[in-house]
């Protein structure tokens, strides 16, 4: 017998038993955040996985299938162009518009097929952090100078991250580009055009699928009262007695005042007229379109039998007519679809078979990591406006404009330390919200609101930035994935990186816009 592992074993059994024994089962505190945690992975099973997660897993297989490691290399590998391969990589996230976790079987996708570990990074960090509708968010929520500032530091971050990823481990990279280089063409089944229309319209099924409903609203209450306002919160029951809108009119008598009002005196709210509001009408019409398209390109392209598509497509069409197309209805349809497509390409013998398989792989490394990422997010942090174990009371304590309340509440206002945590503090409040930022989890878009809320209990503009830099590209999910994707140092590296950039930039911001 191994005593030296049985006493690891039973060191572990030990610790473990530990943990249950002083479980701290019954205080509030506790409890909230094990609902929490529950509340969390509910909404993310029901928001993400389905909609957001399940066409990027295909996607993904896609990539692993129909694109040569030949033409990965040629224009995002170690010797790749390096103004086209970062140039791509960087702005990537103005289209897809995805979440920390939706971008990661993209990455592991072109990663393993042979992208450079810098373009590959580039494109794990603008993915989730330059969604063009968040952008637009944050300057029309939070100022002009934090949405210019985030646009701009969020393409910069990801060429220069990946930059300094590549040169941390250039021997690794160009040892790998050798090898890929002495490997045989592969055959070509199929023009590059056609591949290319191909994960067009499943882009165009995941971006669609997910368009969020436009943010501003033309209002009518009950008191007479007319304006247009973006809606900054909204409370997840509307039909509770106290829930309420927080709003930011931004047309109207009331222009520029920030109002909470009640949804018992909401009389109508509509989408405002324009483009954003159309796309959002159409949203399902455009999806169905793009789900067409891919039948007809895996028909007549990929030798799929016509008559499995229409099949597979008979349940869709009728659940779509049958239900009302809002809330969780409109899972249903697009679940049979998903069901359909797995059926035939799973029972296929060539490509369509790869496909799947490649697909099913992605699904059973990334979903249970994701998973358990996100329950102990919920726990430890909680969801937007209601606490996990860490009270938020801490963090807006902590990410003040100025030390003042700090010093009130721990009771060091004129001890020996003030003056070394007043020279600090910049580099501290926003080395905390990059590092909370991190390790949080944000669903796209709602960063917004989150640091709204944080600004209006005193958060200073650099550790806002700071967090807005390095929140939506970074979770503690996330970074679960990543290190089963590229190991535990390339993980910690990238993960250090992000942080210490965003870091920086928020307390120079800081220092220029106060």
């Amino acid at each position: 017998m191994d005593w030296k592992q049985e006493w690891k074993t039973l060191a572990a059994i030990v610790a473990v038993f530990l943990v249950f024994f002083w479980l701290p089962v019954g205080g509030a505190r506790f409890d909230g955040a094990v609902l929490e945690a529950f509340h969390l992975i509910k909404w993310y099973a029901r928001e993400h996985v389905l909609l957001c997660l399940v066409p990027a897993f295909f996607i993904a297989g896609a990539i692993g299938v129909f694109v040569s490691q030949a033409a990965v290399m040629k224009y995002l590998g170690p010797k790749a162009n390096k103004v086209l391969a970062y140039g791509v990589a960087s702005v990537s996230g103005t289209i897809l518009a995805v979440c920390s976790c939706t971008v990661l079987p993209l990455f592991a996708g072109i990663y393993r097929m042979g992208a450079g570990l810098g373009p590959a990074c580039a494109f794990l960090y603008s993915g989730p952090a330059i969604n063009i509708l968040a952008i637009i968010l944050t300057a029309r929520i939070l100022g002009m100078e934090l949405g210019v500032a985030r646009a701009v530091g969020a393409i910069g971050f990801s060429v220069i991250i990946g930059l300094i990823m590549h040169l941390i481990y250039r021997k690794e990279e160009l040892a790998k580009a050798d090898a890929a280089m002495a490997m045989p063409e592969p055959e070509v089944k199929r023009p590059l055009w056609q591949n290319a229309v191909f994960f067009a319209v499943m882009v165009g099924v995941l971006v669609f699928a997910n368009w969020g409903a436009p943010n501003d609203f033309a209002f009518k209450l009950s008191d007479g009262r007319q304006f247009e306002a973006a809606v900054v919160r909204a409370p997840e029951d509307l039909a509770a007695p106290d829930a309420s809108y927080s709003l930011k009119v931004i047309a109207g008598a009331e222009l520029g005042r920030e109002l909470d009002v009640h949804a018992a005196l909401i009389q109508s709210r509509t989408p405002t007229p324009g483009t954003w509001t159309t796309l959002w009408q159409a949203k399902w019409l455009i999806t169905s379109g793009f789900a067409v398209a891919l039948a007809l390109v895996l028909a007549f392209w990929f030798g799929i039998a016509w008559w499995k598509l229409a099949l597979a497509a008979v349940p869709v069409a009728i659940l779509a007519l049958a239900l009302p197309m809002h809330g969780l209805m409109v899972m249903l349809p697009f679940a049979a679809g998903v069901v359909g497509l797995s059926a035939i390409t799973s029972a296929d013998k060539g490509e369509a078979g790869e496909w799947f398989s490649a697909t099913w792989t992605f699904a059973k490394q990334i979903l249970p990591l994701l998973f358990i990422g996100v329950v102990i997010a919920g726990f430890l942090l909680g969801r937007v406006g209601h606490e996990g174990m860490i009270p938020s009371r801490y963090v807006e304590m902590l990410v003040g404009a100025t030390p003042d309340t700090f010093l009130s509440i721990t009771g060091l206002a004129g001890a020996s330390a003030e003056p070394a945590i007043r020279s600090l503090w910049s580099l501290w409040t926003n080395l905390f919200a990059s590092v909370f930022g991190a390790f949080m989890y944000f669903a796209t878009l709602t960063e917004v609101p989150i640091l709204q809320g944080l600004i209006g209990s005193g958060m200073g503009k650099g550790p806002a930035l700071a967090l807005l830099l390095a929140g939506p590209a970074l979770s503690l999910p996330n970074m679960l994935v990543i290190r089963s994707i590229m190991g535990t140092q390339k993980m910690v590296v990238f993960v250090s990186l992000v942080i210490v950039m965003a870091t920086v930039t928020g307390m120079v911001f800081g220092a220029v816009w106060g």
